[in-house]
């Protein structure tokens, strides 16, 4: 399945009592297919999935999927370190019309390689849809080895590879051991022009929220052969991507958006909102990057 190159990890926007704003989704997920964004990944980490409801993230997905209207793919985060929970996650969002999931390596219980291979895999004997990986040993302390993205790789329906361990040698080890057709992205915005170098297909990106446009450009100016107008885009980038990433993720991205007037409330609890030095600090380069945006880059 083709996803294309910049796919964004949605924030679930939230209203003021921390229930979920399906208006301000709607106008969010339109506002993303505007700006550059050739997919979405729903109820991720930066969806906040870990204070998602089971039933919240199934009225998310059946209301993003009826606002897309097949304008885009629709990726669903089902993944857990619950294999069972998974499997009934993953079949209630492929009969409620997503177009592919993503599952997360599981967290704190700390599976073997083996280990995840079989949770993988029984997954993905469980459906039909295709399967995006998502390696994020900062978050899950394991770190799923190219050996084993490799042998999962051989499975029909698992056909891609959220890459997040910063590790360019395994990202390239996994590009060079799997077929064409699968699928290798970016979990780090900053590492977006590296993974094209090395062979990948892009990034399933936070920063696309704010610069989903100049990501999008990014990519096809490496795409075209444009290696220096590429580069100087990711220098340009770059200290606004470090920005948002300025505290724990989606808080500072969130906080973006409403300055830009894209409104998608708080975060929950135990995520905190920013503190007065570092929304300064967020401010501070976004209104230096609206002035150089504004000058034409």
């Amino acid at each position: 399945m083709n996803f294309g190159h910049v796919l964004t990890a949605m924030v679930t926007p939230f209203n003021q009592s921390g229930d979920i704003d399906f208006e301000a989704t709607r106008g969010l997920v339109n506002y993303l297919i505007a700006n550059g964004s050739d997919g979405l990944v729903v109820a991720g980490t930066t969806g906040e999935s870990p204070t998602l409801t089971h039933e919240e993230k199934l009225h998310l997905f059946r209301f993003v999927v009826e606002e897309v209207n097949g304008r885009v793919p629709v990726i669903a985060g089902t993944g857990s370190n619950n294999t069972r929970a998974s499997i009934e996650l993953s079949k209630e969002a492929e009969a409620i019309g997503v177009d592919a999931v993503m599952l997360v390596t599981p967290f704190y219980n700390k599976p073997s390689q083996e280990g995840l291979f079989q949770h993988f895999s029984t997954i993905a004997e469980s459906i039909t849809l295709p399967i995006m990986l998502y390696n994020i040993p900062g978050r899950s302390v394991i770190n799923m080895t190219p050996d084993t993205v490799v042998r999962l790789a051989q499975i029909k329906n698992i056909v891609a590879i959220k890459e997040a361990s910063g590790d360019l040698d395994q990202m390239t080890e996994i590009i060079s051991n799997t077929p064409d057709s699968f699928s290798v992205f970016s979990g780090e915005d900053s590492q977006t022009l590296p993974t094209l170098a090395v062979g990948g297909t892009g990034i399933v990106s936070v920063s696309s929220h704010v610069i989903g446009n100049e990501m999008q450009q990014m990519v096809q100016y490496y795409r075209n052969g444009d290696v220096a107008n590429a580069a100087a885009m990711h220098r340009y980038l770059l200290p606004l991507i470090k920005a948002l990433f300025s505290a724990p993720n989606p808080t500072a991205v969130k906080e973006a958006l409403n300055r830009i007037g894209v409104p998608v409330g708080g975060v929950r609890l135990p995520l905190v909102p920013l503190n007065d030095q570092e929304r300064d600090a967020l401010y501070h380069i976004l209104s230096h990057y609206d002035a150089e945006k504004v000058a034409g880059y």
